[in-house]
């Protein structure tokens, strides 16, 4: 979710007519309050098959846009080295003697490496989030294609958006998984943005980035302000990045300890600490073959 305003797992309470084809969206019916209505429990296995191929499509189509995105970007990158090659060669061309090649325009010049936020720890302004974290993000929170209202009653959809006036959707409207990615990524701006605010000129991983992304997209910018998350910041100050990682646990909704948000946090913890993006969720196989987490 991506709002400090809920903390926990969106829990939808209005019964939508469950269809069979999990690549349109139409596939995704929500949990039903507890207390209104129960599911028997030989739905219940279908009904985690159909979240998790909810969530394996939006992966699919994330990892093709990212594709394209970076076959844009070679593209333009060739383009750009084109242009320098033919500038050098104009330059070296012009010149009568090799001191003249000084006088090259620095802006065409061509990098020979670039820093690998991997590798090393780089400053958050040139960061984004990363791909690996995307998936991991919409595995954590889902894939709903059909507006629903969360625990606390805000109409929600897509991987835990917060409906917007200027979204134009009401409880009961369907969008697509494109949808669904535009707000995603847009959200994603918000918390990177909430995150280089919150480190500051803290150099980090990639991955320690993606961990606090994950963190500000889950609990709010406002929960992890100095007021609210003062251990946290004290570690920021002090790079002290032990000390951040054992303040990425937040695990209680409404005063009360989710099941959900330790394993979120767990997670979370693994990926600043080891880059790890893996589900810690064990994983059972009861008498019937069944799988559950």
């Amino acid at each position: 979710m991506s709002t400090g305003a809920k903390l926990e797992s969106p829990i939808e309470t209005e019964a939508i007519p469950v269809r069979s084809d999990p690549r349109d969206g139409s596939t995704h019916p929500p949990s039903p309050n507890p207390k209104k209505a129960e599911r028997s429990d030989e739905l219940r296995p279908a009904l985690s098959w159909m979240r998790g191929q909810m969530v394996q499509e939006l992966v699919k189509r994330l990892r093709r846009k990212h594709r394209s995105k970076i076959g844009a970007e070679l593209r333009g990158r060739m383009r750009k080295r084109k242009t320098a090659l033919a500038m050098s060669a104009a330059v070296m061309g012009l010149s009568t003697g090799a001191s003249d090649i000084s006088a090259f325009d620095p802006r065409y010049s061509i990098s020979l490496m670039d820093l690998d936020p991997t590798e090393q720890r780089v400053h958050a302004m040139d960061l984004r989030v990363s791909e690996t974290m995307k998936e991991a993000l919409a595995e954590e929170e889902g894939v709903r294609l059909v507006v629903y209202r969360d625990v606390a009653g805000y109409p929600t959809v897509g991987v835990g958006h917060l409906i917007t006036p200027q979204d134009g959707l009401s409880v009961g409207d369907r969008i697509t998984y494109e949808q669904a990615i535009a707000f995603l990524e847009s959200d994603l701006e918000k918390a990177e943005k909430g995150v280089k605010r919150l480190v500051g000129d803290l150099p980090i991983y990639q991955h320690e980035f993606d961990a606090l992304v994950d963190l500000v997209y889950n609990v709010g910018e406002g929960n992890v302000s100095e007021s609210q998350s003062p251990r946290l910041n004290r570690a920021i100050a002090n790079a002290d990045y032990d000390s951040i990682a054992e303040q990425l646990e937040y695990t209680t909704a409404a005063g009360k300890v989710a099941r959900g948000l330790q394993y979120r946090s767990e997670r979370r913890q693994s990926i600043f600490m080891e880059a790890s993006y893996e589900d810690p969720r064990a994983v059972e196989v009861d008498k019937a073959g069944r799988i559950s987490a």
